[in-house]
């Protein structure tokens, strides 16, 4: 007697959610512990976050914890390889799709906002934001490196093609895709600020003044030009001991900054810095007591700088839009410049919290300034009826991500990278009637 076995072809779905499914489950508990991490690492950052929290956060014990990860520097190589991920599979369904090379640099721009408002909104699991990669050490930090200059590459060819089809206008394709993705980097940090009822239409708003921007010809807002000489320091002269001491102490803080942004806090040896200087070490500890007084002295030093910026830029004459790129321009020469470099804000999160707080705060205040051009523009005509909130929050991401352009780009004339990088912002904000 032969008994005929029905086989029954179970949903993928089915299958995948199994309680029998040892895959399928860790799959998800891994994706709870880099979802948890990647909370605490955007709220407190990697510094003051212990793996204890994120087996507290979750309800486990930190043996249990182990079984998925080892070290605290391997959790945060997870989340930033997660991140990545992430990005290059929504890359992956946009390719599949028809579409045009626009409406793809559309899709992963308002695809990235939309991710931040479900998270919000308690609908999607938080995603880390790459702020620290220069704390991963050297394979590591070269493996997501590397992913991310892959992703970057992946967004420009949006952009050359849609170039080429003439759907925007031609323009420096390197210049205009970093500032993209930098106007994207702090969305996670500003967006709980916007209004409730407005946020289901920040992708969209936000999309709009960076679609006008590479529609307009770059000959439509035709920057003015600016003297940067007074941002250079002078050195002291004759015997004037307490310039010749500040100067000192600048020294050690644009060195402390450079090793920040290359290397994160962690990675970051006050040691290297003595030596870099060429002081011992007595003389290197009479100015600093320690990295965390460093770190926070060096962005005392950045807000100096663009404190001043916006001073000099006040008392000029000229259009709401001439400030805001006045300002844009200045800041990113100091960036790039024998003044900088200036701090990175990814390294916020190693200041203890009421220091962070303390340099938000000021960095707010300096913000509302860069806000005041923005209405002043709205108010002469020069910008279109924005949000000057949701503006200024686009170009200061982008403006934190505009250091070390040498990197990205060849530089032989530094005002002129700068007009390139922020060309997709200004043409944006022209009113309809000045393209």
């Amino acid at each position: 007697m032969v008994v005929k076995v029905r086989v029954i072809d179970l949903p993928q779905s089915q299958t995948g959610s199994s309680p029998f499914n040892r895959k399928a489950q860790h799959d998800t508990k891994r994706a709870a512990i880099l979802a948890e991490a990647a909370r605490l690492y955007n709220g407190m950052g990697s510094r003051a976050t212990t793996l204890q929290d994120v087996a507290r956060g979750l309800g486990l014990t930190k043996t249990s914890l182990y079984y998925y990860v080892r070290t605290k520097e391997e959790l945060i190589f997870q989340c930033y390889e997660a991140t990545l991920q992430r990005q290059h599979d929504l890359l992956d369904r946009l390719d599949a799709k028809s579409l045009t090379p626009l409406q793809r640099a559309e899709g992963f721009f308002k695809a990235q906002i939309g991710h931040c408002l479900r998270v919000l909104r308690k609908e999607s699991l938080p995603a880390a934001a790459l702020l620290e990669i220069a704390s991963l050490k050297a394979d590591r930090r070269e493996r997501i490196e590397q992913e991310y200059i892959r992703m970057f590459r992946r967004l420009r060819a949006y952009l050359r093609e849609a170039m080429d089809a003439g759907q925007v206008e031609t323009r420096e394709p390197t210049a205009t895709t970093r500032a993209i993705i930098g106007a994207l980097d702090w969305v996670f940090y500003w967006l709980h600020q916007v209004e409730e009822p407005m946020r289901s239409t920040v992708g969209d708003r936000a999309w709009d003044t960076l679609l006008n921007g590479i529609r307009s010809p770059s000959s439509d807002y035709v920057p003015e030009p600016i003297e940067l000489d007074s941002l250079l320091e002078r050195p002291a002269q004759g015997f004037d001991r307490e310039e010749q001491h500040r100067q000192k102490q600048e020294a050690v803080y644009k060195a402390g900054t450079w090793f920040f942004n290359m290397k994160g806090f962690n990675g970051a040896s006050l040691d290297e810095i003595a030596e870099l200087l060429i002081v011992s070490k007595g003389a290197f500890y009479y100015h600093i007591k320690n990295k965390e007084d460093l770190l926070y002295a060096c962005y005392e030093r950045s807000l100096k700088i663009t404190q001043r910026i916006h001073q000099q830029v006040m008392r000029k004459n000229g259009s709401g839009l001439q400030k805001v790129d006045e300002t844009a321009r200045r800041v990113f020469f100091a960036q790039n410049s024998e003044v900088g470099p200036l701090i990175r804000y990814n390294t916020i999160t190693a200041l203890p919290l009421p220091r962070r707080r303390e340099i938000l705060k000021a960095t707010e205040m300096n913000n509302s300034e860069f806000d005041e051009f923005l209405a002043e523009g709205i108010r002469d005509g020069s910008i279109r009826d924005i949000d000057p909130f949701l503006a200024r929050s686009l170009m200061t991401g982008a403006i934190n991500a505009a250091m070390d352009i040498g990197l990205w780009r060849r530089v032989d004339d530094l005002d002129q990278v700068a007009t390139d990088y922020f060309d997709i912002f200004l043409n944006g904000l022209l009113p309809a009637s000045k393209r």
